[in-house]
């Protein structure tokens, strides 16, 4: 990992709790950094829904709950392990680089945030669960790539 990928990715985090005004004022280096993510990533980058993932694959993915302990104690993925959204950089080093990570929210916005910030850092075998938990749920959960199988 290099110095200045772990600095950019460590400002924009920092950046992302300022009020607006003071986001304005992030340096050169940092809002380079955050182009040109943006100019790399094409639309539904690293996004896969609850129908692309065959049940016998969830064994083969690190599955990352990113909510609150509370939630994910009344129920969560088969598997999941949990590291709360906001503390999921910081334990970076706990994540495998050699299989494919699926994080997921109840809804996407605070997985997006770790995706991002992860994908900044270097991990590029991380995927985005579209919809989070709730769709997930409503789509079948663990079986909804065979449902949607059996409709095709």
């Amino acid at each position: 990992m290099s110095r200045l990928r772990l600095a950019l990715t460590l400002a924009l985090a920092a950046a992302s709790c300022l009020p607006i005004a003071a986001q304005a004022q992030a340096d050169k280096a940092t809002l380079n950094a955050i182009e040109g993510y943006f100019e790399f990533v094409d639309a539904n980058s690293g996004t896969i829904t609850a129908e692309q993932i065959p049940a016998e694959d969830y064994k083969r993915l690190f599955v990352l709950d990113v909510r609150d302990a509370g939630q994910f104690g009344q129920d969560r993925i088969p598997g999941a392990v949990n590291i709360e959204w906001r503390q999921v950089f910081a334990q970076r080093a706990k994540l495998p680089k050699e299989k494919t990570i699926l994080v997921y929210c109840n809804t996407s916005s605070f997985a997006g945030q770790v995706a991002m910030a992860l994908r900044m850092d270097g991990f590029e075998n991380v995927r985005l669960l579209h919809g989070g938990y709730n769709e997930w749920k409503a789509r079948g959960g663990m079986e909804a790539h065979a449902r949607a199988s059996k409709k095709s």
